[in-house]
Protein backbone atom coordinates (compact mmCIF):
# COMPACT_ATOMS: atom_id res chain seq x y z
CA UNK A 1 0.00 0.00 0.00
CA UNK A 2 3.10 2.02 0.56
CA UNK A 3 1.08 4.14 3.30
CA UNK A 4 2.78 6.17 5.48
CA UNK A 5 2.62 8.37 8.40
CA UNK A 6 4.23 11.39 10.93
CA UNK A 7 5.71 10.06 13.43
CA UNK A 8 5.87 12.20 16.69
CA UNK A 9 9.46 14.03 15.14
CA UNK A 10 7.63 14.98 12.48
CA UNK A 11 9.00 12.57 9.71
CA UNK A 12 7.40 9.90 7.32
CA UNK A 13 7.55 6.53 8.75
CA UNK A 14 5.62 3.32 7.41
CA UNK A 15 2.93 1.88 10.08
CA UNK A 16 3.18 -1.90 11.58
CA UNK A 17 0.33 -3.75 12.79
CA UNK A 18 0.85 -6.48 14.48
CA UNK A 19 -2.18 -9.40 16.19
CA UNK A 20 -1.42 -12.00 18.67
CA UNK A 21 -4.86 -13.38 19.32
CA UNK A 22 -6.60 -16.08 17.52
CA UNK A 23 -9.71 -13.83 16.04
CA UNK A 24 -12.56 -15.20 14.23
CA UNK A 25 -10.95 -14.93 11.08
CA UNK A 26 -8.34 -17.34 11.81
CA UNK A 27 -11.02 -20.26 13.55
CA UNK A 28 -13.22 -19.88 10.44
CA UNK A 29 -10.07 -19.92 8.14
CA UNK A 30 -8.38 -22.85 9.59
CA UNK A 31 -11.77 -24.86 9.77
CA UNK A 32 -12.42 -24.21 5.85
CA UNK A 33 -8.67 -25.75 4.74
CA UNK A 34 -9.50 -28.39 7.39
CA UNK A 35 -12.34 -29.05 5.55
CA UNK A 36 -11.21 -28.52 1.95
CA UNK A 37 -8.44 -30.34 2.99
CA UNK A 38 -10.44 -33.48 3.85
CA UNK A 39 -12.49 -33.41 0.92
CA UNK A 40 -9.68 -33.30 -1.54
CA UNK A 41 -8.33 -36.03 -0.12
CA UNK A 42 -11.71 -37.56 -1.65
CA UNK A 43 -11.33 -36.17 -5.20
CA UNK A 44 -14.07 -33.55 -4.37
CA UNK A 45 -12.00 -29.93 -4.81
CA UNK A 46 -13.66 -26.98 -3.68
CA UNK A 47 -15.51 -27.90 -1.02
CA UNK A 48 -15.81 -28.13 2.23
CA UNK A 49 -18.31 -27.79 5.13
CA UNK A 50 -18.17 -25.96 8.11
CA UNK A 51 -18.52 -27.44 11.89
CA UNK A 52 -22.40 -26.82 13.11
CA UNK A 53 -21.14 -24.40 16.20
CA UNK A 54 -19.58 -21.95 13.45
CA UNK A 55 -21.39 -22.19 10.58
CA UNK A 56 -24.22 -19.22 9.55
CA UNK A 57 -26.92 -22.21 9.77
CA UNK A 58 -27.23 -25.46 11.11
CA UNK A 59 -29.66 -26.47 8.81
CA UNK A 60 -30.77 -25.09 5.16
CA UNK A 61 -33.93 -26.56 4.17
CA UNK A 62 -34.39 -27.02 0.58
CA UNK A 63 -37.79 -26.78 -1.45
CA UNK A 64 -36.76 -27.91 -4.80
CA UNK A 65 -39.24 -26.72 -6.35
CA UNK A 66 -41.48 -23.46 -5.34
CA UNK A 67 -44.16 -23.73 -7.61
CA UNK A 68 -45.56 -27.07 -5.96
CA UNK A 69 -47.71 -25.87 -3.18
CA UNK A 70 -47.45 -28.99 -1.02
CA UNK A 71 -43.66 -29.02 -1.20
CA UNK A 72 -43.27 -25.23 -0.28
CA UNK A 73 -46.03 -25.77 2.83
CA UNK A 74 -44.13 -28.46 3.81
CA UNK A 75 -40.67 -27.08 3.79
CA UNK A 76 -42.22 -24.08 5.84
CA UNK A 77 -43.88 -26.79 8.31
CA UNK A 78 -40.37 -28.18 9.02
CA UNK A 79 -38.45 -24.70 9.13
CA UNK A 80 -40.57 -23.99 11.47
CA UNK A 81 -40.56 -26.83 14.20
CA UNK A 82 -36.47 -27.13 13.34
CA UNK A 83 -36.53 -23.73 14.67
CA UNK A 84 -38.74 -24.57 17.71
CA UNK A 85 -36.46 -27.09 18.36
CA UNK A 86 -33.85 -24.76 19.05
CA UNK A 87 -31.93 -25.27 15.45
CA UNK A 88 -30.65 -22.03 13.08
CA UNK A 89 -32.63 -22.82 10.11
CA UNK A 90 -32.26 -21.43 6.78
CA UNK A 91 -35.40 -22.14 4.74
CA UNK A 92 -34.31 -21.99 0.66
CA UNK A 93 -37.49 -21.14 -1.17
CA UNK A 94 -35.88 -19.14 -3.62
CA UNK A 95 -37.46 -19.43 -7.12
CA UNK A 96 -34.07 -20.81 -8.57
CA UNK A 97 -33.34 -24.68 -9.60
CA UNK A 98 -32.47 -27.25 -7.04
CA UNK A 99 -28.97 -27.29 -8.09
CA UNK A 100 -28.40 -23.93 -7.80
CA UNK A 101 -29.91 -24.18 -4.16
CA UNK A 102 -27.54 -26.98 -3.26
CA UNK A 103 -24.66 -25.22 -4.60
CA UNK A 104 -25.26 -22.08 -2.88
CA UNK A 105 -25.56 -23.80 0.63
CA UNK A 106 -22.67 -26.13 0.23
CA UNK A 107 -20.55 -22.39 0.02
CA UNK A 108 -22.16 -21.18 2.79
CA UNK A 109 -20.86 -24.24 4.28
CA UNK A 110 -24.04 -25.43 5.78
CA UNK A 111 -23.76 -28.90 7.37
CA UNK A 112 -26.93 -30.39 7.16
CA UNK A 113 -29.52 -29.93 4.19
CA UNK A 114 -33.02 -31.36 4.43
CA UNK A 115 -34.32 -31.52 0.61
CA UNK A 116 -37.95 -31.21 0.32
CA UNK A 117 -38.91 -33.05 -3.00
CA UNK A 118 -40.50 -35.81 -4.83
CA UNK A 119 -40.20 -38.13 -1.85
CA UNK A 120 -42.49 -36.02 0.04
CA UNK A 121 -45.41 -38.36 -2.09
CA UNK A 122 -43.69 -41.42 0.28
CA UNK A 123 -44.01 -39.44 3.33
CA UNK A 124 -39.90 -38.41 3.19
CA UNK A 125 -37.14 -35.93 2.91
CA UNK A 126 -33.64 -36.48 2.01
CA UNK A 127 -31.26 -35.82 4.98
CA UNK A 128 -27.56 -34.84 4.25
CA UNK A 129 -25.09 -34.96 6.72
CA UNK A 130 -22.50 -32.95 4.65
CA UNK A 131 -19.73 -33.82 7.28
CA UNK A 132 -20.14 -37.38 7.27
CA UNK A 133 -21.12 -37.39 3.38
CA UNK A 134 -24.12 -39.63 4.26
CA UNK A 135 -27.61 -39.23 2.44
CA UNK A 136 -30.46 -40.62 4.07
CA UNK A 137 -34.15 -41.02 3.52
CA UNK A 138 -36.43 -39.82 6.64
CA UNK A 139 -39.88 -39.90 7.47
CA UNK A 140 -41.40 -36.52 7.43
CA UNK A 141 -42.61 -36.69 10.48
CA UNK A 142 -39.03 -37.67 12.02
CA UNK A 143 -37.14 -34.86 10.68
CA UNK A 144 -36.82 -33.02 14.28
CA UNK A 145 -36.10 -36.31 16.04
CA UNK A 146 -33.33 -37.52 13.36
CA UNK A 147 -31.86 -34.08 13.43
CA UNK A 148 -31.39 -34.20 17.69
CA UNK A 149 -29.24 -37.72 16.74
CA UNK A 150 -27.25 -36.23 14.31
CA UNK A 151 -26.66 -32.37 15.80
CA UNK A 152 -27.54 -33.18 19.56
CA UNK A 153 -27.78 -30.21 21.58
Amino acid sequence: MKATVLNRDGKETTPTMGSYGIGIERILTSAIETSAAKFATEGKPDTYVLPAAIAPFEVVVTVTNTTDETLAAAGETIATELEAAGFDVLLDDRDERAGVKFKDADLIGIPYRINIGKKLAEGKVELIDRLTGQTQDVPTAQTVQHMRTLYPR
